[in-house]
């Protein structure tokens, strides 16, 4: 497992590193154990084309909470034809029926951050327990909750007491603009949801077009004090 020191110095050569450069040392660390986690926002995709161009064949995993979008569900067919890669799909414990059952019906309307913590972050952290490196689209600047994100960090699993698992962000310094950019450069599918107004898209109930000036995790939660679902905000040591 890395030190603090093997930390520190890796930030060093990768915060403004190329992103393929990342990947292909996430590769030679950790082979198929390493893979790649979206909900197949642009940096994910443009990510997941950069490590295909390389020859990188990361497993590919994503999370259904039954809440999705029509439009994110198409997007994932797509996305499985355009990469040539299947795409597993983690699935929380409880169907929206059991959930209801058990917490009442529409729960996100109620407390979200329960409704995240089962359908998100409990089916993420079983996956994680199997893995040696989970590799995210995170950047810096989607919001002020992710500003201080590094290229690598420590993750410890839940489910695995005492586990560390490297957490990779190899998009971490890239802007939204560059995104967008590499995305229609090399014509990447992605949600249309973004063509009408939604700047970062997540569960129907839960999601909102926001217009194109405003911050890209505009949208989300509205009329809750909440930015974040609660997979990157659990336990994460940084250099």
């Amino acid at each position: 497992m890395l030190a603090p020191n093997d930390l520190a110095a890796l930030n060093a050569r990768f915060d403004t590193a190329d992103t393929a450069e990342v990947l292909q040392w996430a590769w030679d660390q950790f082979g198929p154990r390493a893979a790649i986690g979206t909900s197949f926002q642009g940096a994910g995709l443009a990510m997941l084309h950069l490590a295909r161009r390389h020859g990188l064949r990361f497993p590919v995993f994503t999370i259904d909470t039954g809440l999705l979008f029509p439009e994110t569900l198409a997007l994932k067919g797509q996305l499985e034809a355009f990469f040539d890669c299947a795409i597993e799909v983690l699935t929380p414990d409880l169907t929206i029926d059991q959930q209801a059952a058990a917490h009442g019906p529409n729960l996100w309307e109620r407390d979200p951050d329960l409704c995240c913590t089962m359908r998100k972050v409990l089916p993420l952290q079983a996956k994680l327990a199997s893995l040696a490196c989970w590799i995210t689209g995170l950047r810096r600047q989607q919001a002020d909750s992710r500003a201080d994100v590094q290229v690598v960090e420590l993750h410890l699993t839940a489910t695995a007491p005492g586990l560390e698992i490297v957490k990779l962000s190899p998009m971490a310094h890239w802007s939204r603009d560059a995104v967008w950019a590499y995305l229609r450069e090399h014509r990447i599918p992605y949600n249309p949801l973004h063509d009408r107004g939604f700047r970062s898209i997540g569960c129907q109930p839960c999601t909102r077009p926001a217009g194109a000036d405003a911050d890209e995790r505009a949208g989300r939660w509205t009329g809750f004090n909440k930015t974040e679902c609660g997979i990157h905000t659990f336990t994460t040591r940084k250099a």
